[in-house]
Protein backbone atom coordinates (compact mmCIF):
# COMPACT_ATOMS: atom_id res chain seq x y z
CA UNK A 1 0.00 0.00 0.00
CA UNK A 2 1.47 3.39 -1.27
CA UNK A 3 0.74 6.42 1.17
CA UNK A 4 -1.56 8.58 -0.34
CA UNK A 5 -0.40 11.25 -2.85
CA UNK A 6 -1.17 14.69 -2.67
CA UNK A 7 -1.33 17.65 -4.96
CA UNK A 8 2.09 18.71 -3.46
CA UNK A 9 3.75 15.78 -4.22
CA UNK A 10 2.92 16.71 -8.05
CA UNK A 11 5.16 19.48 -7.89
CA UNK A 12 8.14 17.41 -6.42
CA UNK A 13 7.12 14.88 -9.45
CA UNK A 14 7.45 17.45 -11.83
CA UNK A 15 10.37 18.39 -10.77
CA UNK A 16 11.93 14.60 -10.45
CA UNK A 17 10.29 14.50 -14.23
CA UNK A 18 12.06 17.72 -15.71
CA UNK A 19 15.45 16.56 -13.52
CA UNK A 20 15.35 13.34 -15.69
CA UNK A 21 14.62 14.85 -19.32
CA UNK A 22 17.55 17.35 -19.08
CA UNK A 23 15.35 20.19 -17.67
CA UNK A 24 13.10 20.77 -19.84
CA UNK A 25 10.20 19.00 -21.52
CA UNK A 26 6.91 19.89 -23.08
CA UNK A 27 3.71 18.64 -20.48
CA UNK A 28 3.73 15.47 -22.62
CA UNK A 29 7.06 14.32 -21.29
CA UNK A 30 6.33 15.40 -18.26
CA UNK A 31 3.39 13.73 -17.88
CA UNK A 32 4.98 10.16 -19.25
CA UNK A 33 8.01 10.72 -17.00
CA UNK A 34 5.53 11.16 -13.57
CA UNK A 35 3.19 8.36 -14.94
CA UNK A 36 6.43 5.90 -15.36
CA UNK A 37 8.17 6.49 -12.26
CA UNK A 38 4.69 6.90 -10.29
CA UNK A 39 1.68 4.41 -12.05
CA UNK A 40 1.28 2.81 -8.47
CA UNK A 41 1.18 6.04 -6.50
CA UNK A 42 -1.44 7.41 -8.72
CA UNK A 43 -3.64 4.55 -9.05
CA UNK A 44 -3.64 4.48 -5.30
CA UNK A 45 -4.69 8.24 -5.05
CA UNK A 46 -8.37 8.24 -4.74
CA UNK A 47 -9.80 10.76 -6.80
CA UNK A 48 -6.72 12.39 -7.99
CA UNK A 49 -6.12 9.65 -10.30
CA UNK A 50 -8.87 10.99 -11.88
CA UNK A 51 -7.39 14.62 -12.18
CA UNK A 52 -3.39 13.86 -11.90
CA UNK A 53 -3.43 15.06 -15.37
CA UNK A 54 -4.73 18.83 -14.66
CA UNK A 55 -3.12 19.05 -11.27
CA UNK A 56 0.08 18.52 -12.75
CA UNK A 57 -0.57 21.24 -14.73
CA UNK A 58 -1.36 22.95 -11.38
CA UNK A 59 2.06 21.98 -9.94
CA UNK A 60 3.88 23.46 -12.84
CA UNK A 61 2.33 26.83 -12.68
CA UNK A 62 3.11 26.69 -8.99
CA UNK A 63 6.79 25.88 -9.64
CA UNK A 64 6.36 29.28 -12.17
CA UNK A 65 5.31 31.30 -9.68
CA UNK A 66 7.67 30.08 -6.72
CA UNK A 67 10.53 30.91 -9.84
CA UNK A 68 11.42 27.18 -10.38
CA UNK A 69 10.10 26.86 -14.23
CA UNK A 70 10.49 29.43 -16.87
CA UNK A 71 7.78 31.36 -17.41
CA UNK A 72 6.46 30.43 -20.67
CA UNK A 73 4.34 33.72 -20.65
CA UNK A 74 0.77 32.48 -21.92
CA UNK A 75 2.08 30.48 -24.54
CA UNK A 76 0.98 26.93 -23.79
CA UNK A 77 3.22 25.52 -26.52
CA UNK A 78 6.66 26.61 -24.54
CA UNK A 79 8.33 23.64 -22.92
CA UNK A 80 8.94 23.48 -19.33
CA UNK A 81 12.24 24.16 -18.31
CA UNK A 82 14.15 24.30 -14.48
CA UNK A 83 15.65 27.22 -13.60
Amino acid sequence: MHPMVTNNDLVDWVVEALTELGGTGSILQVSRAVWRRHEDDLRDSGDLFYTWQYDLRWAGQKLRDSGRLLSVDGNKNLPWTLR
